[in-house]
């Protein structure tokens, strides 16, 4: 893992912390845990209850529910965001495509750096949506597609004729 320093300039350059003070940031980069996956290695399963985001430092992993992929995500991304504030069950399983590093921040390391510096909420936000308008995106392709080779109602009903 990298020294505190790397991991410093590393955490800076993750969009959700990239507006935080460098004295904040310093602090939150020392208390993130280090964590190794080896590859194929599943970091988390959905269904699982949440307490913890993870910053991909190297490597890459697969965000999928069951088979289905629903992204790949590569170093400077986060993952695990979602069963931190709303502490429901993980919405989906993360699998480490090759070996990864990442750190961790806990939910309650999360809260206590929100308190001090709210922005990391608006940074949060910002992720959130940005993932949910890639989502849906995604869900309007398919279903578009899916229409596209489906007879329409009219030449049903013309063929039935």
């Amino acid at each position: 893992m990298p020294s505190s320093i790397d991991r410093l300039l590393f955490v800076r350059k993750v969009p959700i912390f990239q507006e935080l003070r460098y004295d904040f940031l310093m602090r939150l980069a020392s208390i993130m845990e280090d964590l190794s996956f080896p590859a194929k290695h599943t970091i988390f399963t959905q269904g699982e209850v949440g307490r913890s985001l993870y910053i991909l430092v190297s490597g890459t992993v697969r965000v999928h529910i069951g088979d289905r992929e629903l992204a790949v995500l590569k170093a400077g991304t986060c993952f695990g965001e979602m069963a931190v504030f709303d502490a429901e069950p993980r919405s989906a399983s993360v699998t480490a495509l090759e070996p990864c590093d990442c750190l961790m921040l806990t939910q309650q390391q999360l809260y206590e750096a929100i308190e001090e510096t709210p922005g990391i909420a608006v940074n949060i936000i910002r992720l959130l949506s940005r993932r949910t308008r890639e989502l849906n995106q995604k869900i309007n392709v398919l279903q578009e597609a899916h229409l596209s080779n489906q007879p329409s109602p009219s030449l049903l009903r013309d063929h039935r004729r």
